[in-house]
């Protein structure tokens, strides 16, 4: 009886034990199948990189967060090649749930890539506001630029002056703005010529005009048309470099704009701007290229962080006029100074006939019209060196251009930080560090686990 009696009692035990594992087994597949599906509910992300690469910049996030209704992103390959489009358009489809994903087989459905107008596999298209654009490249820059025509609907056109020595938009060279015409096509700007000296008066599409730094001073016919197209509502980006005189390049003195932008509150004050900076000399900077890190608030510059850098600038002092009103945009710190000495060969901080800064190096302005929803708008920069190929970018110069374009075509909703080109961590190392990680890794670390493990074991013995 005794031991009848221990046998049901194991196998009491076991049946319990039996039942209360079987409990553990269902609430972890029940915990596992909750976990699985506010995954697929919820879908997360962190992104612990230092330069954020995983992550959609603010311009991306403002824009669909600003969406009236659904948006589409579709796009176009063999089943085989979606996987390399999906880390990023699953990254579109994270911020909102009015993002939509669609895939398509080019092989499977001819007739449905067809109707997409597809030129080459590997495509995506926006579709929101009943368009479709196509993105011209799967990346944050350019799926962000489809999104943008999308929602704005067509193409605006950037007037460039050119004939009096300004820069050129399709020159590649360091000085030329062929790079700076690339960002403003990924943004839905067409950058076109124009010319003040057959027909003194601005193209009535030119959404924004820009005089880019020119080495000749303007005609008074030609300033007189810029004044006319801003003070009826059009929009400026003036750059004016300071009138140098040294080496083979001269800039002559523009006295018929620099009277022009007084009169509008804007004084050019012709001179050269030094700023003895530490952090510019980390990346190889004299004193004539002053850095900016801090910024006013107007809506251009109010969301800049990094710094931005202006080689060869001069300063303006600004005040409202009777139909402007100007703001500054940024200033040199008090460690500045000006020089008007600029047909020197050589710069000379600490000379005492240097003005002190700070100093203003722009201005944003508003030309009231008069006309109800009709206002000018202008944007005045001593500099156009930053917008050249070999400094736009550098740090946040194409930002501050980019976010001058959006306020002057008043898409100020479009003013953020863009997308940043991935940064290059690769480890670079001489033949010789190789060798060193060589014998370390396969010779002394495998040496050094042997001996540790030998020594526990005489000592255990």
């Amino acid at each position: 009886m005794a031991t009848r009696a221990t046998m049901d009692a194991g196998t009491a035990r076991e049946a319990k034990y039996g039942a209360t594992a079987a409990l553990y087994v269902v609430i972890v597949i029940a915990v596992l199948a909750m976990i699985n599906w506010l995954a697929n509910r919820y879908n997360k992300s962190f992104d612990t990189t230092s330069n954020k690469r995983f992550s959609l910049s603010e311009q991306t996030q403002k824009i669909v967060k600003d969406l009236k209704g659904d948006a589409t992103i579709t796009y176009i390959d063999r089943t085989a090649q979606f996987d390399q489009a999906k880390g990023m358009l699953d990254r579109y489809a994270n911020l909102s749930p009015k993002i939509h994903v669609k895939y398509i087989d080019f092989a499977k459905n001819p007739t449905l890539a067809r109707a997409y107008n597809l030129k080459f596999p590997g495509t995506a298209y926006v579709e929101t506001n009943g368009k479709r654009e196509e993105a011209k490249a799967v990346t944050e820059e350019g799926i962000t630029g489809a999104f943008i025509r999308a929602i704005k609907g067509g193409v605006k056109k950037i007037c460039f002056v050119q004939g009096s020595g300004e820069e050129s938009l399709d020159e590649s060279g360091s000085s030329g703005l062929s790079r700076l015409k690339e960002a403003l096509g990924k943004e839905s700007y067409d950058a076109v010529p124009i010319s003040l000296l057959q027909q003194a008066s601005i193209p009535a599409d030119c959404t924004t005009v820009v005089v880019a730094g020119p080495h000749y001073a303007y005609a008074q016919p030609a300033v007189d048309a810029l004044k006319k197209y801003v003070e009826n509502g059009g929009r400026a980006l003036i750059l004016l470099d300071p009138p140098l005189q040294m080496g083979r390049t001269t800039i002559a003195k523009n006295d018929t704009l620099d009277s022009l932008l007084a009169g509008w509150g804007v004084t050019m004050d012709n001179d050269l701007v030094l700023e003895p900076n530490p952090i510019g000399q980390l990346f190889g900077l004299g004193p004539e290229v002053p850095l900016i890190n801090k910024y006013e608030s107007h809506p251009i510059v109010s969301e800049l962080r990094s710094a931005t850098g202006f080689p060869l600038a001069q300063s303006q002092s600004v005040t409202n006029k009777d139909h402007t009103t100007v703001q500054k945009l940024f200033s040199t710190g008090e460690g500045a100074e000006a020089t008007s000495n600029l047909s020197a060969t050589s710069v000379t901080l600490g000379d005492p006939k240097n003005r002190k800064g700070p100093f203003v190096l722009a201005s944003a302005g508003t030309y009231s019209t008069g006309k109800q929803n009709t206002q000018g708008r202008f944007v005045v920069i001593g500099n156009s060196a930053f917008l050249g190929n070999s400094f736009i970018t550098f740090n946040a110069n194409k930002d501050l251009a980019m976010n001058a374009f959006n306020w002057l075509s008043s898409d100020e909703d479009l003013i953020s930080i863009r997308p940043k080109a991935p940064e290059d961590r690769r480890l670079n190392v001489s033949a010789a560090q190789m060798r060193m990680f060589f014998w370390f890794a396969l010779i002394v670390l495998p040496l050094m686990i042997i001996g540790g493990g030998i020594s526990v074991f005489v000592k255990r013995r």
